[in-house]
């Protein structure tokens, strides 16, 4: 890799860097748009005491699940979590920590996170639990909270198209959390289904323009669907 060239040839260079204790954003929604190779490089690495900051944590040996199997996992910032029972396990035997964070927080604790703004007032949450222990004004007659921004030493997210400097195009619902992750992390990990030349994708339908992309990998992908509801013939 060098210059504005961002592609690596293989996961170790892709997470190369990543240590214990160190805060990881990761794009997806359920098992769709997620980035399943890096997932599976900090597995096989081994990492532990991580911060993931996600919507959700995969299932039980899919996606980010597999990162709960050896413990690798400390804290949980997410919003949907009832897929998976390992989670649910650790989370009531207090060996993980989490954190529910309503999802239109969530994701605004990520674009505010890539956009340097450290906190931000939301109505959301106030008078309930999530705003406990938070500081709360008045605007205009109403309730707001105050949340933290977040920012990762990592951020590992799937695209669906790129070209070799990093703008990425995301397909359809797969796009879900994956531009706001890539906004926020220290070291921003793309990994597509296709790489071309700069200058075959049209401008006007990038998503994440290549500033924010570190590293770049063409990997293969399972897709798996989370719940497969099909009509009786």
């Amino acid at each position: 890799m060098s210059g504005f060239d961002k592609v690596v040839s293989s996961y170790e260079e892709a997470m190369a860097g990543l240590t214990d204790d160190m805060t990881i954003i990761a794009g997806g929604f359920g098992l769709c748009g997620i980035p399943e190779g890096c997932i599976k490089q900090i597995k096989s690495m081994g990492v532990k005491g991580l911060t993931i900051v996600s919507n959700n944590c995969g299932v039980d040996g899919f996606g980010l699940g597999i990162l709960l199997e050896d413990r690798q996992i400390k804290k949980m910032i997410a919003s949907y979590v009832g897929e998976n029972a390992l989670f649910e396990k650790q989370l009531l035997s207090g060996e993980l920590e989490v954190e529910l964070t309503p999802q239109g927080t969530l994701a605004e604790k990520m674009r505010s996170g890539g956009a340097g703004i450290p906190a931000f007032y939301t109505a959301t949450g106030y008078g309930t639990p999530v705003g406990d222990g938070k500081e709360s004004r008045v605007f205009n007659g109403k309730h707001y909270i105050l949340e933290e921004s977040v920012v990762g030493d990592f951020a590992i997210v799937k695209g669906w198209k790129a070209d070799r400097f990093g703008n990425v195009i995301y397909r359809k619902t797969a796009q879900n959390f994956n531009p706001l992750a890539a906004t926020a992390g220290k070291i921003t990990v793309v990994e597509v289904e296709e790489i071309v030349e700069p200058g075959e994708l049209d401008p006007a339908q990038i998503h994440t323009p290549g500033i924010y992309v570190d590293r770049l990998i063409q990997g293969t992908f399972e897709k798996r669907i989370e719940q497969r509801t099909v009509r009786a013939k």
